[in-house]
């Protein structure tokens, strides 16, 4: 226990294990798979079913690896009872694969919630035309530090939230995505969507958003930086400065949140992205309501594969009646895309224009 009373170590970082896991049936073989989904699975304990993916060759890899089963098609994955369906497919893909899972599944997409706005539409009415029980990976609002700084905020700890500002300086390996190297949206869309996501969850929906999103002259990526301000009137400032091009060496890189409330503060260091996909370790410290100084929070785990680990929790929490809400289920998660939509509708506007000096006669010596 500190000055004040606060005791980093009493906020809540994990989310409950279910009672009885279903079976899991992930739909993509891709490295997210490898990297984030299996490994976190097997660390809970959860089971997996197995997988199914068009490119035969990489589902049997995958799968003699995590010793699971490579199923021959959509439907003999779809066909799994009592299974969780986990789309870990691009987002031009989610709504095939929704319309052949059976009525009344449960499943977990991979963000994006489609391309953009349009397809997310498609994708929310599927799911309630099937009644389909279907949440959006957004799995940052689980990762343990993530966690720790919503229970700090919810106990008082920083007052009312006034400031948030995002800042990263970093070299993102955007060539583990191939599919990304085609696709027209990619900074927002794939990356920066997973803050625009925890803003709305920790300061609720933005009026509006003026943004700049950009590639850059070394690579042919859509974009890799941007800049945003989400409008949140009078009392709240919210920005976001992304350069995913900023390939000098490590000292100068940067991926930071610090978030400022009335009348305490936490800064976090998101540590994944700056060594991906090994990743360096995350920070949480707090500047409490009371306190004299900032304050380390020991933390129980990573954002991959924790964060995994409490997203699909929650999912077979849900599925069995154990959590009454299903956090970013599509309904929500619609939300967080209308809110990238406006962000590309507004970097695509022009902006406003400076005046014109008049013009005049100049006097020059």
């Amino acid at each position: 226990m500190t000055e004040g009373g606060f005791d980093p170590a009493s906020l809540i970082q994990s989310w409950p294990k279910p009672t009885k896991p279903r079976p899991i049936v992930t739909f993509g073989a891709g490295s997210i798979v490898g990297d984030a989904h299996f490994p976190a699975y097997r660390k809970a304990e959860f089971p997996i079913a197995g997988l199914y993916d068009p490119d035969r060759a990489k589902a049997r890899t995958l799968a003699e690896k995590w010793g699971v089963t490579a199923f021959r098609s959509v439907e003999e994955a779809a066909g799994i009872n009592d299974a969780i369906f986990d789309l870990a497919t691009p987002p031009g893909r989610h709504a095939e694969i929704l319309k052949a899972l059976p009525a009344g599944a449960v499943a977990l997409i991979q963000k994006p919630m489609g391309n953009d706005l349009g397809e997310a539409t498609e994708i929310l009415e599927i799911c309630r035309a099937r009644k389909l029980k279907a949440a959006v990976n957004f799995q940052l609002r689980f990762a343990p530090m993530m966690l720790a700084l919503k229970d700090a905020i919810a106990k008082g700890w920083l007052g009312e939230i006034v400031d948030f500002d995002a800042w990263l300086a970093l070299a993102t390996p955007w060539e583990l995505w191939e599919f990304l190297l085609r696709a027209p949206r990619v900074e927002i869309a794939m990356h920066s969507i997973h803050y625009l996501d925890l803003i709305r969850q920790l300061v609720g929906d933005p009026r509006g958003v003026h943004a700049k999103t950009l590639g850059h002259p070394n690579h042919k990526m859509a974009q890799t930086r941007t800049s945003a301000i989400l409008d949140y009137g009078d009392t709240v400032r919210c920005a976001l400065s992304i350069n995913h091009d900023h390939k000098f060496g490590r000292r100068h890189q940067a991926c930071e949140f610090r978030i400022c409330g009335t009348e305490g503060a936490a800064y976090l260091k998101l540590g994944l992205n700056l060594d991906y996909p090994r990743g360096e370790p995350d920070v949480l410290e707090i500047y409490p309501k009371g306190g004299t100084d900032w304050i380390a929070v020991p933390l129980a785990g990573e954002w991959f594969p924790d964060a995994f680990v409490g997203r699909m929790a929650n999912v077979q929490r849900f599925a069995c009646g154990e959590d009454d809400e299903l956090v970013s289920s599509v309904e929500d998660a619609w939300s967080t895309m209308a809110l990238v939509e406006a962000a590309y509708k507004s970097s695509a506007a022009p902006a406003t224009p400076l005046a014109e000096k008049p013009y005049g006669r100049t006097w020059n010596r």
